[in-house]
Order: C-alpha cells, then structure tokens, then sequence
C-alpha cells in the first residue's frame, strides 16, 4: 500500500489521531477559505474519493452536460491519479493536494457519493453541497462504526435516500437532519429501470460473455486491513474448481472484487472465472448477470431493481457479525437468508429459475428502497442548481 492509505488508515483506526487532524484541518481551511472568494458557476465532481469516473457523480455531471440549461456550469473532477482520465476530455484537479482544497473552497456546488472536505468541516455557508452517497447499509457504517471516519453532515444541503431505512441509519452514522434527505434514490440507479433485452444482449458481447452461457456474478465487499492498513487482502475460503465441475460449462463465474481490496489471494482466473474487478461499470455487469452472488455488500439492494435471483453467501457471518456490526439480521430479512455452505449455495444456483419479476425480490427492494424509481438524476440535477443556471 502507498503512504496515503497508511496515513488514512492511521487517522481511521486512533481516535487521538483522528480528533487532531478533524480540529485543526478545519480550522486551517475554514480560516483559507475567507481569502477565497466563491466561483457561482464552478462545481467540484469527486465520486468513490477520487477513484474514478463513475456512479451517482458521473450520471449528474453527463446529464448537465446534455442540458443547455446548465451549458454555463464549469465542472471540475478530482482524482486521485488525473492523467488516468485525460481522454475523457475533463478538467481535473488531483484528490487530497492543497490545489484540491483550494478548488474546493472556490466552487459554490460539491457534488459526491462519499464525501468532500475529508472528514473536516470547512464549507462555506453559501456553498451547495449534494451527496448521493454510494449505497444502501446493512454493516456499520460511518459514526456508528468505530473504524470509520468521523462524519457531521448536519450542513448538508440534500442527500439522497432510496427508503425509511436509509433516513434511520443517516442520521446516526452521518448525523444528517431529515431536512437535508432528497427522497429519490441515487442516480447511478437510474438506468436499471429502463434495462431492455436488446441493452442485455449489447452488454454481453461488450463484455465478451456468450449468450448461451448462466452467468453469474460474484461481488464481495472488502475486509479491513490484518496488517495495519499495509494491504487489504481478499482470502476467500472457495473451491472454485469445484464450481467449475459442478456446475458444468454452460455457466461463467464473473469476479467482482471491492475496489478497496488490493490483491485477490486465491482465485485462478480461466474460462470458467473471470476477473471485472477493474471493470468501470458495475451497472454492466449487474445486467449481464443472470444470478448476483454477494455477502454485506450494498449490491444487493441495487440488484433488486431488476427482480433477478440472488444470494447472500456469507461463509463467515458470526464472526463478521460480531466485529463490524450490522443494522438488521440479513437471515430474517434477505430473500433466501443467509447461506454459509458452499455445497448448499451450488446447489441452489444449480436449481435457480432464472428471469426477472421475482415477487420476492420485488418485495425485499421495496422494503428499502421505496424512494427509488428511476428519476434520481433528474431530481438531484433540479434541486442543486434549479431549473436554470444564469449567465455570468
């Protein structure tokens, strides 16, 4: 791991650490930002903090850029590694640098699924700020997890809810009040509404799937660091040899590791197995797949919106249980509960009948994401900037 992660890994888990840096960051930048006089057109882009071009901040930033209503907005995206983006034709600033901070003290919109001023609190009050957030919790998260940064959102502007379920959890471990919840789910989802059979069929051969194949898509979330934030390593306690003979070839295993997790330590990669762990959209690869494999990930919840089966493989619940912390049994909860046996989970996906309009997905979706229908981008886009942006 490089020296950043150590250091955000350090702050993460020593509450001295963390309160220092929260107390006088903040000051620092709030005391900055007085010489700093505010762009009313500049808006700041950070989606998955700097990692990419991706999720709820990119289907805003695309859909401004459609709208000549908003032709006048200058957008900025901040990455951790600029140059990785420089064909995409945007202008960049890189992540956690003093010129961020600075750019972040200039714009009047802030635009994120994660978060902005890195666990300080230094926004101006005529800032606008809009956090999509990146997913719907069934682990702590946030205040409410120990290993978490510190969050105080009480200043937000909207953030976005897919359901009930988000507004309770939000307001412990975001401490957001129920002014600032914009009650329409989060725009990465947005297309997953309108998926057609053609789009499938595009999106597989993008991906270089055939269309004879079940595909199935493996995505679990990531562990904390064994090493004191040296790696974040994934083990996972399969045989998928035994997959592969079990299930036959007219199945494909797609591999989605956390984009946190930095080395993958036991899975060979063949055509039975393929690794999209890289892979930009994940929106893809929840189409492509047939049947969704996860364990506490928050894909779950997203996956649903298309009705298809899915699982919740999670081979060590009671210990992950106990030491990070969940909002809800997912047992009682999921569709299918908790499955913590690989012979017992193949074969059920042996046994699967595959297509979409599961009642019971249908009625697990709507449990938690009774806000999301479709029209996130939309209304994000609409209530940020208004209907009309004025010329300079």
């Amino acid at each position: 791991m490089d020296l950043k992660s150590k250091i955000v890994y350090s702050l993460k888990h020593n509450n001295g650490l963390k309160n220092a840096y929260i107390r006088m960051g903040s000051l620092f930048f709030r005391g900055l930002g007085k010489f700093i006089k505010t762009d009313k057109n500049m808006a700041l882009f950070v989606a998955n903090i700097g990692k990419g071009y991706s999720g709820s901040p990119k289907e805003i930033y695309e859909f401004i850029r459609r709208d000549e209503r908003y032709k006048n907005i200058r957008c900025i995206w901040a990455f951790n590694e600029p140059e990785k983006f420089s064909d995409l034709g945007l202008e960049t600033v890189k992540f956690d640098t003093l010129k961020y901070f600075i750019t972040s003290l200039k714009a009047k919109y802030w635009i994120t699924d994660v978060n902005i001023e890195r666990s300080l609190r230094y926004k101006k009050p005529g800032t606008r700020f809009l956090n999509t957030w990146h997913g719907v919790a069934l682990k702590y998260i946030g205040n409410d997890d120990p290993a978490s940064g510190r969050y105080d959102y009480s200043y937000l502007n909207f953030l976005c809810v897919s359901g009930e379920h988000d507004k309770r959890v939000y307001r412990s471990a975001l401490n957001v009040p129920d002014k600032c919840f914009l009650e329409c789910g989060m725009p990465r989802n947005d297309r997953l509404y309108r998926v057609t059979e053609q789009e499938r069929l595009e999106v597989r051969k993008k991906l270089g799937i055939p269309e004879d194949k079940i595909v199935l898509l493996y995505a679990p979330t990531w562990r904390d660091s064994t090493n004191n934030g040296k790696s974040y390593d994934l083990k996972i306690p399969m045989d998928l040899k035994k997959w592969e003979n079990f299930l036959g070839d007219k199945y494909l295993l797609m591999f989605r590791a956390h984009d946190r997790t930095t080395k993958v330590m036991n899975v060979r990669f063949n055509d039975f197995v393929k690794d999209y762990s890289q892979y930009d959209d994940i929106n893809d690869l929840y189409i492509a797949a047939d049947i969704l494999i996860t364990d506490y990930s928050s894909v779950i919840f997203d996956y649903s919106i298309l009705g298809k089966p899915l699982y919740c493989f999670a081979y060590d619940y009671d210990e992950y249980k106990k030491e990070r912390g969940m909002y809800f049994d997912p047992e009682k909860e999921y569709p299918g509960g908790v499955i913590r046996n690989e012979d017992e989970l193949l074969e059920k996906l042996r046994n699967t009948q595959l297509g979409g309009g599961k009642p019971e997905i249908r009625s697990f979706n709507q449990r938690f994401m009774e806000y999301s229908r479709g029209n996130a981008t939309k209304t994000c886009v609409e209530h940020l900037f208004g209907k009309r942006i004025k010329k300079k």
